[in-house]
């Protein structure tokens, strides 16, 4: 899980909790109820700060698979959406920034699903 990530990338930078917390401005406690997954749907500017802090992008922290890996044929509506973004004023360098938003919504999405699996009946 994500709170595992976290811990392992804090020591490998050589960060305690605390440090970590003073780093982030993120309280101590909240910090290691996510380190234990008591805490398993922190907010994305949460999770930013964290990265930021530990030098890793999003992606690394949330520990999502590569998605262009594959080569993908495009679909047509695909291919409308990408033109709909460029015409909107969208470039390149600004996709980034859109991914990092939809990253965390499927790392998310997953998380709820896998905890309302795991919730007592």
């Amino acid at each position: 899980m994500i709170g595992k990530n976290i811990s392992d990338i804090r020591k490998q930078r050589g960060y305690t909790l605390s440090e970590l917390s003073e780093r982030t401005g993120i309280s101590k406690s909240y910090l290691s109820n996510i380190e234990r997954n008591l805490k398993q749907n922190p907010s994305i500017h949460v999770m930013e700060k964290i990265a930021s802090v530990l030098k890793v992008d999003l992606k690394t922290l949330l520990k999502l698979a590569a998605d262009a890996e594959s080569p993908h044929k495009f679909e047509k509506e695909w291919m409308d959406f990408i033109y709909a973004l460029k015409r909107s004023g969208i470039d390149k360098d600004q996709i980034h920034e859109y991914k990092i938003i939809i990253d965390f919504m499927k790392w998310y999405k997953q998380n709820k699903i896998e905890s309302s699996n795991t919730q007592p009946e």
